[in-house]
Parts: C-alpha cells; sequence; structure tokens
C-alpha cells in the first residue's frame, strides 16, 4: 500500500452517498472487529435533519478524488454539558500518515466549536471494539481514556420466546403519528435521566424519526398504563443493508426503557418479550443489542434472562 496524500473536504450531499456506501461495505468486509456504528446506522446518520451535514460530517478524498475515508459526529441538541459521539471509517487499502489521528483531531476541533458557539462544556466520545488492540492504542495515544463499557449481546430467535406479561390494564400501542412526539419525548427523558451519559431530545427530534421514510412504526412498541400513561418502550430496527453484507438476517432491539415509577412490575421484560417476536415475524433469526456493563437498572441481567448472551464488549473512550 502506497502513501497517499489526503484533503479533508465537506460532505456534499447525496453526490457522495455512492462513494461512501462502498467504502463503508469495504471497511466493513476487510476488519475482524466490527466497531459500532455499523454501516446502515452510519448511513443513517447522514439523513438527520438536526445533523450541520457540512460541519458534522467530513470525508478525505486522495489525489484521484476517491474518498478513502468518512467521520461524523453525534452530537446532543441541547444540554450545559455535551458529549459527542464522533464515529468513523478508513479504507483498508488506503495508508496514510497519521489518518486516523488526524481525523480524532477533526472531532475534537469541531467539538471545540460547539463548546464555543453553544457556551457550554463539550467532550468527545470515541468507541473501540474490546479486542481491537490497534484502535485502543490509536485512542490512548491521542489523550482518551475508558469512561465506559458496553456489552453486544445477541439472541436466537428460533429458539422458544415466552408469552409476554403485563399488569392488569396494560396495553401496547405503536407510535406512528406526531400526535405522540410529545408525550413519548417526555417518556425517554424522563426514562434515561439516571443513565449515563443521558442527552435530553428533543419533540422536533421525535417528529423528524417519525417522518423518516426508513422508520419502522411496526417495530417501536410502547405500554400505556390504564391511565394512559405511556410506562415503557421498546424500539427495534432491521438494517438490509447490514444483513445483505453480512449474509445474516439480524434484528437490533435499539431502544428498550421504562419510566421509574413503573419499574419492578415487569414492563420491561414483557415488552422485549414482543418485540422480539415480532422481529421473528419479519423473518429475523437473531436478535442483537448494545448494553451499559454498568446499567443500575439491572438491563444485562433481564437480557440474560430472556435468553441473550455476551458477544463482545465495546469501550467507550473519553477526551
Amino acid at each position: 500500500m502506497s502513501i497517499k496524500i489526503l484533503t479533508p473536504r465537506p460532505y456534499r450531499g447525496e453526490t457522495d452517498l455512492e462513494a461512501i456506501a462502498q467504502l463503508l461495505n469495504s471497511s466493513e468486509s476487510a476488519h475482524q472487529f466490527h466497531e459500532w456504528p455499523s454501516p446502515a446506522e452510519m448511513l443513517m446518520q447522514l439523513e438527520i435533519p438536526s445533523v450541520d451535514k457540512r460541519r458534522d460530517i467530513c470525508l478525505w478524498e486522495d489525489s484521484n478524488r476517491q474518498v478513502v475515508a468518512i467521520a461524523g459526529l453525534i452530537i446532543p441538541e441541547i444540554g450545559a454539558d455535551i458529549a459527542g459521539i464522533l464515529w468513523f471509517r478508513v479504507d483498508p487499502q488506503t495508508k496514510s500518515n497519521n489518518l486516523e489521528a488526524q481525523i480524532l483531531m477533526w472531532g475534537e476541533k469541531r467539538m471545540g466549536e460547539v463548546g464555543r458557539e453553544r457556551n457550554v462544556k463539550v467532550k468527545v466520545l470515541c468507541g473501540a471494539h474490546g479486542d481491537n488492540s490497534q484502535r485502543i492504542s490509536l485512542l490512548e495515544s491521542c489523550g482518551f481514556e475508558i469512561e465506559r463499557y458496553f456489552l453486544t449481546m445477541k439472541r436466537s430467535l428460533t429458539d422458544p420466546i415466552p408469552e409476554s406479561e403485563f399488569p392488569e390494564g396494560f396495553t401496547l400501542k405503536h407510535i406512528d403519528s406526531e400526535a405522540d412526539a410529545a408525550v413519548w419525548a417526555e417518556m425517554f427523558n424522563q426514562t434515561f435521566i439516571d443513565h449515563w451519559n443521558h442527552q435530553d431530545i428533543t419533540i422536533e427530534s421525535v417528529k423528524d424519526k417519525l417522518n423518516d421514510p426508513k422508520y419502522q412504526s411496526e417495530l417501536s412498541l410502547v405500554a400505556v398504563a390504564p391511565d394512559g400513561t405511556f410506562a415503557a418502550f421498546c424500539d427495534c430496527q432491521i438494517h438490509p443493508e447490514n444483513n445483505e453484507l453480512n449474509k445474516r438476517k439480524d434484528g437490533l432491539v435499539s431502544l428498550l426503557g421504562t419510566r421509574r415509577s413503573f419499574r419492578k412490575q415487569g414492563l420491561g421484560r414483557g415488552i422485549l418479550l414482543s418485540a422480539l417476536k415480532l422481529l421473528k415475524a419479519e423473518g429475523m433469526e437473531t436478535a442483537m443489542l448494545y448494553v451499559d456493563a454498568d446499567n443500575l437498572s439491572g438491563a444485562t441481567r433481564l437480557y440474560e434472562s430472556v435468553g441473550f448472551q455476551r458477544v463482545n464488549t465495546q469501550i467507550a473512550y473519553m477526551k
């Protein structure tokens, strides 16, 4: 591999999508350790209305104008102490002096701009697969420190799924209307307020999610209390692009939570089992999820109790 002179530039919209997809697929196929987020999740970031696409996404291209690296930041819209999540991928055939270190510096510079513009404290979060010694060495050499551990877990959907049970009077519903956006956002914020690195979401961001053509409302569940309160929720996703690339049939449990005043009633277990049956009905063979290893609400125990097993560890580094 020859060393190339690379130039960073902003994301230019739809004209870049094909080159980005090729880069992500080649990177995913070549690397043993699949870092979060997946290629499909990264492409979804390019479509979120709140993302400043010219400033929060950066591409690096060689002298032939071939895209050889991409990086992006997931920046919360509100908060007094903001952690931007930096993700990136590099073409496995490209070798350039300190390219990945340059990407980290780009992320730090951009978050510095956010801090000054909003007058808030900022930090950068970046992940590494627990066995990816090269990524770990890179982050630590650039001043990042371990902040948290997350577990990747999976469960076969071909194994029997227990029946869901809910307290008397609770019902399940799908979220597919903007009318529910404010109530859903309030539930989300109250549910995760005691979780690590919680950042409130806005009603507008929920509306954007509901209006996204790729949003799968049939895989979004809410448990509603007898008085109409949104008490628990579970969102799942299916990424056909990832499944085609990996020759798998995986469904992702992306969000699971119970409002604090409704915990210890079996709502989390009930809505999770209901969601697993939805994924199975869609033809999925495996359910995947990520969970904070130090989660205070006992999420890991819940997942293991319904058949999930630990696959690997992802490390969250912070600077």
